[in-house]
């Protein structure tokens, strides 16, 4: 380490150098996002499919009562549309711990967890960058929706907001948190289908809880302490302008513990991304 790196860290950094960090690491995420057009197609594929294909069939199957938020009978379409906006936040975060696989091995990332900038803070700007992007694609998979007649109170869309930012937060450091234990882009794959589908499927994205209730009580407790139940409520209900205390009380907190489980999981003396002697971090 050079003479001027131990003077940096000895003085620590302004709030213009960590501002510069930030914007970089954002810029660069948002660079990629806008070259990799087929990463946006698919980002919207998966939830367009639920909502024109499968909500026609399981409309006539399921019928949704009047719950919270929702002051009169809605269409299945409707109810589903919060937990898709979830679900791309969901494979969002999962293909950003993708990248931060690839970067940690041999792309920029390498280079900046050793930078004497705070491995926290770095990780941090990651996951806001990740976060950021899955808002783009949030809203536009709104945009469409629209025209499909979802569409929630004009206010919503701005009320949404800090819920999108939220759950973003938390899915995107779940991602971090299990990419740290990753060392091969091959294995990335099959982990994330034992993350990604049970988290879905074993929540309410596409179906009432009391729903699942009925008919396997011991599923309706798993849905109930899976973290993307509590994701889909809050988004669920700040789309009409209401706040689920229970699902904020549990995001904020699940994203708080899986990032501190990031940091500490990224520090090559302690965590999971602790590398032999055969290459990589020290």
């Amino acid at each position: 380490m050079s003479v001027t790196t131990l003077d940096q860290s000895r003085r620590g950094f302004s709030v213009a150098e960590y501002t510069t960090c930030l914007t970089g690491i954002v810029w660069r995420e948002a660079l990629r996002f806008l070259h990799q057009r087929e990463r946006f197609i698919s980002a919207l594929v998966r939830p367009l499919v639920w909502l024109f294909i499968f909500a026609a069939g399981f409309r006539q199957v399921l019928g949704i009562s009047i719950i919270p938020p929702y002051e009169t009978y809605v269409l299945y379409e409707v109810f589903i549309a919060p937990g898709l906006m979830a679900m791309i936040q969901l494979f969002n975060g999962m293909q950003s711990s993708l990248s931060m696989v690839y970067d940690r091995e041999m792309g920029n990332m390498r280079t900046l967890l050793v930078s004497p900038l705070p491995r926290g803070y770095l990780l941090f700007c990651k996951l806001l960058a990740g976060t950021a992007v899955s808002l783009l694609q949030v809203y536009a998979f709104l945009l469409i929706a629209w025209f499909w007649d979802i569409t929630p109170p004009p206010i919503g869309y701005l009320t949404v907001l800090p819920a999108l930012i939220l759950s973003g937060l938390m899915l995107g450091s779940l991602g971090m948190l299990i990419s740290s234990g990753i060392k091969q882009l091959e294995n990335f794959a099959g982990v994330m289908n034992f993350v990604i589908f049970p988290m879905f499927f074993a929540s309410s994205a596409l179906y009432p809880l009391w729903r699942v209730q009925e008919g396997s009580p011991m599923l309706y407790y798993v849905c109930q302490f899976n973290p993307f139940t509590h994701a889909v409520e809050l988004i669920r209900f700040a789309l009409y302008g209401q706040v689920n205390w229970i699902s904020l009380i549990v995001v904020a907190g699940c994203t708080a513990v899986f990032m501190i489980g990031a940091i500490f999981a990224y520090d090559p003396s302690r965590g999971l991304a602790r590398r032999g002697p055969a290459g990589g971090e020290a």
